[in-house]
């Protein structure tokens, strides 16, 4: 069964059947046949970026069931502030900042695109900011189209997005676990026309609470069948759910007395995430702060070739109960991957290699300053 499971996921042609059977067999054939796919496809190199991960508020309107991060300490950078924490990561060596936030009232499109000018002003920078449901608010409450504010966006320097917002793209979860968040159709629609301006987004899921296996899979056919017409996907990153202070890691412990997915089935996503996406979307990223990193490096044994970012600062993962931390130098980064067996590689944010004077500042900057 795994030598002609593994010669159709090289060929883009593992159906919902087949996944739903390979959850019956032994979990460690599985996760073999995942491997093989990916050393076929991507060889033995894993690769990771230098980054800064920053949420500018946790002030948010929204009601998901899942976040602990909203209204904790109801802070909101200013402009100053922010432009600080990119200069820090700049020195740090980073190519890249992550922005995200909560969904804020009064923060229309012509603020979005001002920190992005303000950014790009001063720095040089990949910027991969703004999720599928922060482009939707600003677009609603400022009274444009989600095409009008994507190109505002992209001409104001956004190089590309997280695919956050996806929770799981099941409505009848969704009404459950984030009933004021966009619909399973509003984000399909988000994230294709960010590809079709030119902006491209990970593929994301968050699992391991409410939702069934057919719900996980339906979710990875809806996004495989984006990037068959897109192309727009750069990496795609599971997720796991975290319980801790959140309404939904209360119901998770008492319907299904657990706190979320096992180590078993997070390595089972990964390994059905590879083996359906196949050639379609060939990275796929193991994270350190969901995971931990000894078992992101079993994953990365299971079908993913990625270890995301330095981070530098985390926030949303940390208080809903992460432990790994909020940063790992590349340094650390590069002997967990050593330490699995594969070869490390440092990447830009669209998995381009990165220049050898970025590679000196990464290592040559004392990791204290990635705190500062």
């Amino acid at each position: 069964m795994f030598d002609d499971i593994y010669e159709r996921s090289l060929a883009g042609r593992i159906t919902k059947k087949d996944a739903m059977a390979l959850l019956k067999e032994d979990p460690f054939e599985l996760f073999q046949t995942a491997d093989a796919v990916r050393r076929e496809l991507v060889g033995d190199t894993v690769s990771y970026v230098v980054n800064r991960n920053m949420n500018f508020t946790d002030i948010c309107i929204g009601t998901c069931a899942f976040c602990a991060f909203r209204n904790n300490e109801n802070y909101r950078l200013t402009s100053a502030q922010l432009l600080k924490k990119v200069g820090e990561a700049k020195k740090y060596g980073a190519t890249e900042v992550c922005i995200q936030g909560g969904l804020l009232p009064d923060m229309y499109l012509k603020d979005y695109v001002a920190m992005l000018r303000a950014i790009k002003g001063r720095y040089d920078i990949d910027i991969h900011a703004f999720s599928p449901m922060e482009v939707f608010h600003m677009s609603e409450i400022s009274g444009v189209t989600i095409s009008h504010s994507l190109k505002e966006l992209k001409k104001a320097g956004l190089g590309s997005m997280p695919g956050t917002a996806a929770e799981i793209l099941v409505d009848s979860v969704r009404k459950k676990i984030c009933p004021d968040k966009l619909t399973t159709r509003q984000w399909v629609d988000v994230v294709t026309k960010a590809h079709k301006t030119g902006i491209p987004t990970t593929a994301t899921i968050m699992y391991g609470h409410i939702e069934t296996w057919k719900d996980r899979l339906d979710h990875i056919f809806i996004q495989r069948d984006i990037q068959r017409e897109t192309h727009g996907f750069t990496e795609f990153v599971p997720l796991t759910f975290m319980s801790k202070n959140n309404p939904l890691g209360e119901i998770v412990l008492k319907q299904k007395g657990s706190m979320g997915a096992s180590g078993l089935d997070d390595l089972r996503m990964y390994a059905l995430a590879r083996l359906i996406f196949g050639p379609d979307l060939v990275n796929v990223q193991a994270s350190w702060v969901k995971l931990g990193p000894k078992l992101a490096q079993v994953a990365l044994h299971c079908g993913a070739n990625d270890l995301g970012g330095t981070l530098m600062e985390e926030r949303i993962s940390k208080t809903a109960g992460a432990t790994a931390g909020e940063c790992l130098s590349p340094e650390e980064l590069q002997a967990i991957i050593r330490d699995a067996g594969r070869i490390p590689r440092q990447r830009t944010t669209l998995y381009g290699d990165v220049k050898p004077a970025m590679k000196i500042a990464a290592s040559s900057t004392g990791r204290k300053s990635a705190y500062k």
